[in-house]
């Protein structure tokens, strides 16, 4: 017995390997696609990013064909939207150092952290008392409109414990609106440099798309419409908004661990083990000891790692999920994107 038991766990890591490969094989088919899509000239102009396609073409399949395989490759689907999820967040923090705070000053910090807190703040009030929405759908749109986008409400769904149909519905007003601003910006700028509404330079415009605008490489797209000087600024001060995401998810953890024992339920506060893998690997990389080509190699792996997490999370949501959720998603979103354009503007003037 002793023998036959030594022998079947010796074969276990591949008999995991051949019950999960399908599945991963077919995220990083879609993932790599993506990749590869978001390098078009149309999709970098647009603010279009790997992540983005990823979720669009993992809805698309997902909706169509994806149902006839789904047996044999859930495993690993499954395995793409969870472990390889908070692996990537972890690798995430390869594309920050500490000495960006520095770059973009105090006034910077300041403008990220009470636009990251106002968001959100207003997001839990509308989402919970005027729409009633539930918890994961309202955290979620929240995280990914104060924060920085998919990748938040990606890092947020294991906390607020977010379905698939949750997580796609936020992703999809983060797709939305932030597509919308990354024309929207540029726009605005040049109506307020030919009005003189506020005065503004092309510096702290790019405060301000770093510090209101969803996704990453929206704000690339929002930035390089209006000079290269706007497009470092808003890169560093979005760097920063990211740099927040891990105080903001060990503190929403406790938030909710704390909710829970008042309504009578034990719950401990759960520290998401990968929000501190971020700050560790970002802390590692501001210290300048890692080499270049181990830093580009791992910011290459940790796009292939995310795009993969949204390829699977597409490949699981259905429609019909989505719809059910009606207009009140749309809706809190639209207006959190208000808030970020109106409010946003106001707060850069006065910190800028």
């Amino acid at each position: 017995m002793n023998t036959l038991s030594a022998s079947s766990l010796a074969f276990q890591p591949w008999q995991w390997l051949r019950r999960t490969a399908p599945g991963l094989a077919l995220s990083a088919a879609v993932a790599l696609t993506a990749i590869y899509l978001a390098q078009l000239p149309w999709f970098t102009q647009h603010g279009l990013g790997a992540l983005t396609l990823a979720i669009v073409l993992g809805l698309l399949l997902g909706n169509t064909v994806y149902p006839r395989w789904a047996h044999a490759t859930t495993p690993g689907v499954a395995l793409s939207k969870q472990q390889l999820l908070r692996t990537g967040i972890v690798l995430y923090g390869l594309r920050l150092t500490f000495q960006d705070i520095g770059q973009v000053g105090w006034a910077g910090v300041a403008l990220d952290a009470l636009v990251l807190a106002s968001t959100f703040g207003l997001a839990c009030i509308l989402g919970l008392r005027v729409f009633g929405l539930d918890n994961r759908t309202t955290l979620l749109i929240g995280a990914g409109s104060s924060i920085c986008g998919a990748a938040a409400v990606l890092a947020t769904a294991p906390v607020a414990k977010g379905r698939a149909q949750d997580v796609a519905m936020a992703i999809a007003t983060v797709v939305v609106f932030g597509t919308v601003g990354t024309f929207l910006y540029p726009a605005l700028y040049q109506w307020n440099a030919a009005h003189g509404w506020l005065p503004m330079d092309a510096q702290q415009y790019g405060l301000y798309v770093g510090a209101t605008v969803h996704e990453v490489a929206q704000v690339v797209a929002a930035g390089a419409a209006v000079s290269p000087e706007a497009t470092n600024t808003a890169v560093i001060a979005k760097m920063v908004r990211v740099m927040m995401l891990a105080p903001f998810l060990v503190l929403l953890s406790a938030a909710l661990a704390r909710s829970l024992r008042q309504a009578g339920d034990a719950a401990g506060i759960s520290i998401p083990w990968f929000a501190l893998g971020f700050v560790a690997v970002a802390g590692i990389h501001s210290l300048g000891i890692l080499p270049d080509a181990v830093v580009r190699v791992g910011v290459e792996l940790d796009n292939l790692l995310l795009a993969i997490a949204m390829a699977a999370l597409g490949l699981t949501t259905h429609w019909q999920a989505v719809r059910a959720a009606g207009i009140k998603p749309l809706l809190l979103a639209a207006i959190l994107f208000a808030w970020l354009l109106g409010a946003g503007g106001l707060l850069t003037y006065w910190l800028g």
